[in-house]
C-alpha cells in the first residue's frame, strides 16, 4: 500500500486492539462484524487510508465515493414556478362561496420563456408546468378544475386555495445548503442532482485497491487443462465480480500454490500495491501450518471460527511492509465457493466500503414468508440460498430454498435471487413464518 503523506520508514503498524477470538469458541457474526468495523476505523485513523482524492466528470461519477460535501451553488428551483399545466392567477381573487370568474389574457407562459408583463386582479394567464410564475401571481388552477369559454375562466368554489400548485424558489434546495454529504456512494439520482445544479465534475475518493488471489495446488484457471483431482477456480471469478459491483480497483494476483515461498512473494507484492487483500482458501483448521506461519510473519492476522453457515473459518488483520510501514488489511475467506461468497457479503463488503471512505450502507433486509419449513438449531447464523417472489395470495413476498445448501454447490447460489438470513438465536422455521432475506440485486 502506498503510505499516506508524512508516513515515514518507522511508521508503526496500527494497533487494532485484541482479537475477539476465544480459543475453542465460535464468534457470533454480529461480534465479528463489530470487531472488523472497529479495526477498520482504527486503521483509517492511523494511516489516513481514505485521504486520496481525484476529480472526475459526471459521466464517470456513478459508484464513486464523494470526497467532500457538495454545496448547492444555486436555489432549486431557481424561481417560483408552476407545478402543473393550468392557469396562473391571484389567490386573492378566489371566492369562498360563489364561482370565481376571471378574464384570460392571450398567450401562454412556457418553461424557459418568462412572462414579464403584469397581470391585474381579475385576470388569469395560461401556464405550463415548470414555467416561471408571472409577477404578482401566486396560484395555479389545473385545467381539469375549471371551465374556459373563450376568454372567460370559471372556477367553482372549494376546489382550490391561494398558493396551490406553485413551487417556491429554493423549495427543494437553497443556495449554500449541502446537496450531498461527503462519503456518499454516488447513485444515478445523485449524479442527476449534481447536473441539475450545473456541476460538471465531482471530487471523489480514489478507488480502493483490492488485491485478490486464491490458494491451492488443486486449482486451475478456466480454459486450462484440468488434471485428475483438480478443480477450476470459481472463487476469484465470483469475488472479482462482487468487488467490481463496489467499483473498486481489483488487482488480480491469480492462483498461489500451497508453498510458503510463493505465498510470501504474493503477499509482499500485494502489500506494496493494495489497500486490502482478499484471499480464499488456506484458513481452515486442516490447512498446512505454513499458511498460518506465513500470514503471522506479515502482520497480526487473527484466525477466527465464526458461528455461521456456510463460512466458519475466517482470518482478518493488518499486514505490514518489510520496513515496518503499515500495509493493507487482509480478509482471508474459506475455500468453498458458496462459503467464500457468503462470507464476503456478511463480513467483508461493509468493511471495504468503510475503508473506501463511504458512509455506512447496510444491506437491505426484506421480510418474506417461508413456503416450507426450514430446519435450524440456535447457536449460529445461517445463510440459505433462496428465491423470493410475490406471494400467491398477493400478500407481500414468499421465499423458497433452492436445491442443496452445501458450501461447495455454487449452482444453487446461481439459481437463487436472495439469501435467507436465519439469526443466531433463531431456531427452526415453520411454513408460513416470516424470515429475513437479502436480495442479491440489493447487494452493491
Amino acid at each position: 500500500m502506498v503510505p499516506p503523506t508524512g508516513a515515514g520508514q518507522n511508521a508503526s503498524v496500527p494497533e487494532l486492539g485484541p482479537s475477539p477470538l476465544v480459543t475453542g469458541q465460535e464468534l457470533p457474526v454480529a461480534d465479528a462484524r463489530a470487531a472488523i468495523h472497529a479495526a477498520v476505523a482504527a486503521f483509517i485513523r492511523a494511516t489516513r487510508a481514505v485521504d486520496g482524492q481525484e476529480t472526475v466528470p459526471l459521466a464517470a461519477a456513478a459508484g464513486r465515493v464523494l470526497a467532500r460535501d457538495l454545496v448547492s451553488p444555486i436555489d432549486v428551483p431557481a424561481h417560483d414556478n408552476s407545478a402543473m399545466d393550468g392557469y396562473a392567477l391571484h389567490g386573492a381573487d378566489l371566492q369562498a362561496v360563489a364561482a370565481t370568474v376571471l378574464h384570460v389574457l392571450p398567450g401562454t407562459v412556457f418553461a424557459g420563456t418568462p412572462h414579464s408583463a403584469s397581470v391585474a386582479r381579475g385576470q388569469a394567464l395560461r401556464i405550463m408546468t415548470g414555467a416561471v410564475m408571472p409577477p404578482g401571481l401566486d396560484t395555479v388552477v389545473p385545467i381539469e378544475l375549471c371551465r374556459v369559454d373563450g376568454a372567460v375562466l370559471t372556477l367553482q368554489p372549494g376546489g382550490l386555495s391561494a398558493g396551490d400548485n406553485r413551487r417556491h424558489r429554493g423549495e427543494d434546495l437553497a443556495q449554500g445548503q449541502p446537496a450531498l454529504l461527503a462519503g456518499r456512494w454516488l447513485r444515478p439520482a445523485d449524479v442527476g442532482l449534481a447536473a441539475s445544479l450545473g456541476i460538471a465534475a465531482l471530487g471523489v475518493r480514489r478507488p480502493l485497491r483490492v488485491a485478490l488471489f486464491s490458494t491451492g495446488d488443486e486449482l486451475r484457471d478456466p480454459g486450462q487443462v484440468l488434471p485428475p483431482g483438480c478443480i477450476y477456480d470459481s472463487n476469484r471469478a465470483s469475488l472479482r465480480a462482487a468487488l467490481q459491483r463496489l467499483n473498486v480497483q481489483v488487482l488480480d494476483f491469480g492462483l498461489v500454490r500451497d508453498d510458503p515461498a510463493a505465498l510470501r512473494q504474493t503477499l509482499q507484492h500485494a502489500a506494496a500495491n493494495a489497500d486490502a487483500v482478499l484471499t480464499s482458501g488456506g484458513v481452515s483448521m486442516g490447512d498446512a501450518d505454513h499458511v498460518r506461519d506465513v500470514l503471522a510473519a506479515f502482520g497480526t492476522v487473527a484466525f477466527w471460527k465464526v458461528a455461521m453457515r456456510p463460512g466458519r473459518p475466517f482470518a482478518f488483520g493488518p499486514l505490514h511492509m518489510a520496513d515496518g510501514r503499515p500495509g493493507p488489511l487482509l480478509f482471508a475467506l474459506p475455500g468453498n465457493p458458496v462459503a467464500a461468497l457468503v462470507t464476503f457479503y456478511a463480513l467483508v463488503r461493509d468493511a471495504l466500503l468503510l475503508l473506501a471512505g463511504a458512509l455506512p450502507m447496510p444491506l437491505p433486509v426484506l421480510q418474506a414468508r417461508s413456503v416450507a419449513a426450514i430446519r435450524k438449531r440456535p447457536g449460529r447464523t445461517e445463510f440459505q440460498r433462496a428465491v423470493v417472489e410475490p406471494a400467491n395470495d398477493g400478500s407481500g413476498f414468499q421465499v423458497r430454498l433452492t436445491g442443496s445448501q452445501g458450501a461447495g454447490i455454487l449452482r444453487s447460489m446461481s439459481e437463487a435471487n436472495a439469501l435467507v438470513v436465519l439469526r443466531q438465536e433463531q431456531g427452526a422455521v415453520a411454513a408460513g413464518e416470516a424470515v429475513d432475506v437479502w436480495l442479491f440485486d440489493g447487494l452493491v
